[in-house]
């Protein structure tokens, strides 16, 4: 792993925490997972298990840290692991695709999967405050549709900027 990847990882997921705190006051309630969305956006740049693994687990972590559900740290870290290693899947199955679509993709199917995990595993663990089809209408699905938009917005622009820096992310997905 190079110093630079972590760097850039670690910059993507530090401003997913802090977006994630600022939305969580403007939509209240109904508001995009923006950490999940640079979770995203770091497996889409470094598709290799050792990276996916690495920004899979801080994600949780840090999710896990701002999350407002009650007793939700150990369910986003299960969440985030899962979610970021099907999206590895996603990213080798999706190659041949525009880099646009892929990332839609993966944040349709991603969002989802990781709204199952975390209310499933927040299910078993420490159950939930309302029943699960109820929260999964009520949060997953609008986090859907605002985590896919906001990826198509933002995916772009972090493509143009290392462009413009000559960073050149990871190509092959291992």
């Amino acid at each position: 792993m190079k110093t630079k990847n972590l760097v850039l990882i670690a910059l993507l997921l530090g401003m997913g925490t802090v977006l994630s705190l600022i939305l969580a006051v403007t939509f209240a309630g109904m508001r995009p997972d923006v950490l999940l969305v640079m979770m995203f956006i770091a497996i889409l740049l470094f598709p290799e298990k050792k990276h996916v693994l690495l920004t899979g687990l801080l994600t949780g972590i840090l999710s896990g840290l701002i999350s407002t559900f009650p007793g939700g740290f150990i369910p986003n870290i299960i969440d985030k692991l899962i979610t970021a290693f099907v999206c590895l899947g996603l990213v080798l199955m999706l190659q041949k695709l525009t880099p646009i679509v892929r990332a839609g993709i993966i944040s349709v199917i991603g969002t989802f999967v990781s709204g199952i995990v975390f209310l499933s595993s927040a299910l078993i663990i420490v159950s939930l405050p309302a029943p699960f089809l109820a929260l999964f209408n009520l949060v997953v699905l609008p986090a859907l549709a605002l985590n896919t938009i906001l990826i198509v917005i933002v995916y772009p622009i972090v493509q143009s900027v290392l462009k413009r820096s000559n960073f050149e992310p990871i190509q092959r997905a291992v």
